[in-house]
């Protein structure tokens, strides 16, 4: 008798440990995605109607050539979400797991016109538009969804370094002339701002950007 006592009473504490530990799972929900305002990529979570919310930092306006030689801006992409990388056609190193990885996020959101794509070369003086098509044809690459773009290098690499944050070297050594040559996907809200920061060489990296968009979707 003391036995069956001292079970029920264990079987009771599991099943109200049990209890307490669905009560504290996450629900995505109501999970709200921080901001990013600086290039040690800091996450802030900043509340509406405060000095701070309407400071948050924001994408500038852009002008660039796409691969099927079309002017894309800024414009564009105002009142959508969109991932942006910088990458050039002819790397041999990680840009080729970026554009897959780029590519799962085309297929996945291609019936979905509130998200969009933007991959900057960072040579553009050798990724001239032709250069470009043939990149984006070898990728399967949907212009509508996803643009691959060139232009004027010393405007790419200021938004690089000022706007995405994705130059680490320069925040070293502000050297200007140096090479950009990074992993990072950012994840841009639909009012231009920064809400996050994943290496795009990951394809785990890349489901957490999934679950990201997801929740961003859901914001007013």
């Amino acid at each position: 008798m003391k036995f069956i006592r001292i079970f029920l009473y264990a079987l009771i504490c599991i099943l109200i440990s049990c209890e307490k530990k669905q009560k504290v799972v996450p629900n995505d929900s109501v999970v709200t995605l921080p901001f990013f305002n600086s290039a040690d990529f800091t996450p802030e979570w900043i509340e509406k109607g405060t000095k701070a919310y309407q400071n948050i930092h924001k994408i500038p306006d852009f002008s660039f050539i796409n691969q099927e030689g079309e002017k894309i801006t800024r414009a564009d992409y105002l009142g959508k979400i969109y991932v942006a990388d910088f990458f050039f056609t002819s790397c041999t190193g990680i840009c080729r797991q970026l554009s897959m990885n780029m590519k799962t996020l085309q297929d996945t959101y291609k019936n979905d016109p509130d998200v969009l794509l933007l991959s900057h070369s960072v040579t553009p003086d050798l990724d001239s538009v032709p250069v470009l098509k043939k990149y984006a044809d070898n990728y399967g690459i949907n212009a509508e969804k996803w643009n691959l773009v060139t232009g004027d290098k010393e405007a790419i690499y200021e938004l690089a370094r000022t706007a995405y944050f994705s130059d680490e070297d320069f925040v070293k050594t502000q050297e200007a002339s140096t090479f950009i040559h990074t992993e990072n996907f950012l994840l841009i809200d639909k009012k231009g701002r920064i809400r996050g920061v994943y290496n795009g060489t990951l394809k785990l990296a890349t489901k957490r950007l999934l679950r990201h968009i997801e929740l961003l979707k859901k914001e007013d």
